[in-house]
């Protein structure tokens, strides 16, 4: 089922209306930030993704096809962005590492908190650094599927739209990054 609000900026957007197209910039640029932000594990390349990503929009408003939706088409476009960025740059960035940007912080303060116990907390905070840096291990073509499955909690069909590859071929690519994550973190957890 396609959205028709998104339909309807589109069409205005590419009549021209700024106004529509900044709305749907309002819609998606957190998303795609976050999508952008847990594949990449660093705020600037994220932020540059979004750019990016609405630039392409921008660019391409006329390819869109009104028969799809408008969030798998924008996501493929963020996603497909990220994973260029990944085949470029050695794995180097991890949430432990202090941020260039704030003093004295690390990727973890990004994440928010939850009101836990003191020793829970160092346990969960351990578990998702141990988690982190075997998900920055993932090659690229499994990472990518392993965030939109997992952390953007998308359906299998859903990212097969995104990506424009068959449903058993992103079956399998969540089985093999399972099994990459499983065999990092065997010993580990």
């Amino acid at each position: 089922m396609v959205d028709n609000l998104d339909v309807r900026l589109v069409k205005l957007a590419r009549k021209g209306d700024q106004r529509a197209f900044a709305e749907l910039l309002e819609l998606y640029k957190d998303k795609i930030f976050h999508l952008a932000y847990r594949m990449l594990y660093n705020r600037h390349e994220a932020e540059d993704i979004v750019q990016e990503t609405f630039l392409r929009v921008y660019k391409n408003l006329d390819r869109y096809d009104e028969h799809q939706k408008f969030s798998t088409w924008i996501y493929r476009i963020g996603t497909n962005l990220c994973i260029d960025r990944l085949r470029k740059r050695k794995p180097s960035y991890s949430l432990d590492a202090d941020m260039n940007d704030q003093e004295g912080m690390d990727g973890y303060s990004m994440i928010p908190s939850d009101d836990r116990s003191p020793e829970s907390e160092v346990l969960l905070s351990e578990t998702q650094r141990i988690i982190h840096q075997a998900m920055e291990t993932l090659p690229a073509k499994y990472k990518g599927i392993m965030i939109l499955r997992y952390i953007q909690d998308l359906s299998l069909q859903e990212i097969s739209e995104i990506l424009d590859l068959p449903v058993t071929t992103i079956k399998t690519r969540v089985h093999r990054g399972r099994e990459f994550l499983r065999k990092k973190l065997e010993f580990k957890l």
